[in-house]
């Protein structure tokens, strides 16, 4: 059996992960904040349904929150939900509905 051929998997595996982590690399280059916000913006609205708007939501950094980037908020007639996104634009957990107090909590 030729020399190479014991070498092949080894190459094959290293190529496939440089492939990966460029990928990764790439999209932590090239997404943005806006982006963010508007794909869990639209996954609110879808969620929600009527009475629900892409206004409704704004974000935060995920300050304080390890491995989180952002933290998009969306408040509507349905309550309050949260979207924790990591770097590379995926969501790493999402809060439930809370309702919204409909008189100020003393």
């Amino acid at each position: 059996m030729p020399r190479w051929l014991w070498w092949a998997p080894f190459a094959l595996l290293t190529l496939v992960g440089a492939i990966y982590v460029f990928r990764l690399g790439f999209i932590a280059a090239t997404i943005t904040e806006t982006d963010v916000i508007n794909r869990y913006a639209a996954d609110y609205v879808a969620e929600t349904g009527s009475g629900a708007a892409l206004a409704d939501c704004h974000a935060r950094p995920g300050r304080g929150e390890p491995g989180i980037w952002i933290v998009v908020v969306c408040a509507g007639p349905e309550g309050v939900r949260s979207y924790h996104v990591n770097r590379f634009g995926g969501l790493e957990y999402r809060d439930r509905a809370s309702p919204t107090p409909t008189a100020p909590q003393t």
